[in-house]
């Protein structure tokens, strides 16, 4: 069986860096990338929409960045406890339409003792904004540059 680390119990520094390593993964919009830190069965409530497995993750997010053009991402800890993490995100995106919106959400994430999530659910709302609201302009797109201002750094 594979792991994942940083392992539960989580500390406060293992816990950021968990989220990092989420926000890392989901900002390369790879999948196979994403899904594989996730255990085979892993149940997922995404919006209205509930799956389980790594097969239905890959399939969810396939759908999710041919639809969410030009995604880009940013997570932050919200709290932790044991195997538990509580994140904040926000990221940006546009249809193919043209028209920009900021994503607004929060998730809940349960891991095993290999740290691996065997439990995601995600509340979102999509707020539309005009392109010159955006905030999350990092080059080339993929992951945050360590120097890209956070969440609360960015007063959001």
């Amino acid at each position: 069986m594979s792991t994942r680390p940083p392992l539960p119990p989580f500390t406060l520094e293992s816990a950021k860096q968990k989220v990092r390593m989420a926000e890392d993964a989901w900002n390369s919009r790879e999948p196979e990338r994403v899904a594989g830190a996730y255990t085979e069965d892993s149940r997922w409530r995404n919006r209205a929409e509930f799956f389980q497995g790594r097969e239905a993750i890959v399939a969810f997010l396939r759908r999710k960045w041919a639809k969410e053009l030009e995604y880009r991402l940013i997570k932050e800890l919200w709290a932790f406890h044991e195997n538990r993490i509580a994140v904040r995100f926000q990221y940006e995106w546009h249809d193919d339409s043209g028209s920009w919106f900021r994503a607004h959400g929060n998730e809940q994430w349960e891991f095993d003792e290999n740290g691996l999530m065997g439990r995601r659910e995600a509340s979102i709302n999509d707020v539309p904004i005009r392109e010159s609201d955006r905030k999350f302009l990092w080059q080339p797109q993929g992951p945050r540059p360590a120097n890209h201002p956070g969440l609360t750094e960015l007063g959001m």
